[in-house]
């Protein structure tokens, strides 16, 4: 076979040639069918006509002593679930098949540990996100609400205003751009209320979002 490549045999002066196998890409086949899997995880909704439930539907978390920290999806709670880390406080009308069981979905779930968390006596971090929870998706001006929001600069950055709570609000897109890079007065326009640093307030997560009925008794009506 001198001369002849790895791939290339001679049988009774014919050659014949097998085919190159890529045993790297094989391998990496293997690996990947035949890994294990965790089926505990792996859980498929079985839905009511009535009351529909997916993996990503939402899921209201409270901490050990019943404040809510956190609206995780339905996957995640379960696999708290399964693991004892948390127990259900309420449930939907919907069925989610597991690997042993059938279980109700959960829409309200409870830590069995408590979760410290510590609320600053002082402002929060400024972000867009944060002074937007503050106003809570409402422009500042014209006192729309929406979900796409804008953060304008009271005193313009023309007029070297400064990046504070003070100074930054919501504003709505036309709002923003009838304003443009001048004063309140300038523009003519009317702040709704005079921005401050927000309030530590652990129910901020709650803002903007859609309640359910059954987690409004876990949350104080000030929030």
């Amino acid at each position: 076979m001198t001369g002849e490549s790895n791939s290339t045999i001679r049988t009774n002066n014919i050659p014949i040639k097998w085919p190159i196998i890529n045993f790297r890409k094989w391998r990496h086949q293997m690996v990947t069918y035949e890994s294990p899997v965790n089926l505990k995880e792996v859980v498929v909704p079985k839905s009511s006509d009535t009351d529909p439930v997916f993996l990503h539907d939402r899921v209201l978390v409270l901490n050990l002593n019943y404040v809510p920290i956190n609206i995780s999806t339905l996957r995640r709670s379960l696999i708290l679930i399964s693991k004892g880390k948390a127990e259900i406080l309420e449930c939907r009308s919907s069925a989610v098949h597991t690997v042993n069981d059938d279980v109700l979905a959960p829409s309200a779930i409870r830590l069995n540990y408590l979760v410290k968390r510590s609320y600053k006596t002082g402002p929060c971090k400024l972000s867009k996100k944060e002074v937007f929870l503050r106003d809570n998706y409402t422009c500042q001006y014209c006192l729309t609400k929406s979900n796409k929001m804008t953060i304008d600069h009271v005193i313009p950055r023309k007029y070297k205003g400064p990046n504070t709570w003070m100074n930054v609000v919501t504003a709505c897109s036309p709002c923003n751009l009838k304003k443009a890079a001048k004063t309140p007065a300038e523009a003519r326009m009317k702040l709704f209320r005079e921005p401050k640093p927000p309030q530590p307030n652990p129910y901020r997560l709650l803002q903007n979002q859609t309640l359910r009925d059954e987690w409004k008794q876990y949350i104080p009506w000030n929030c």
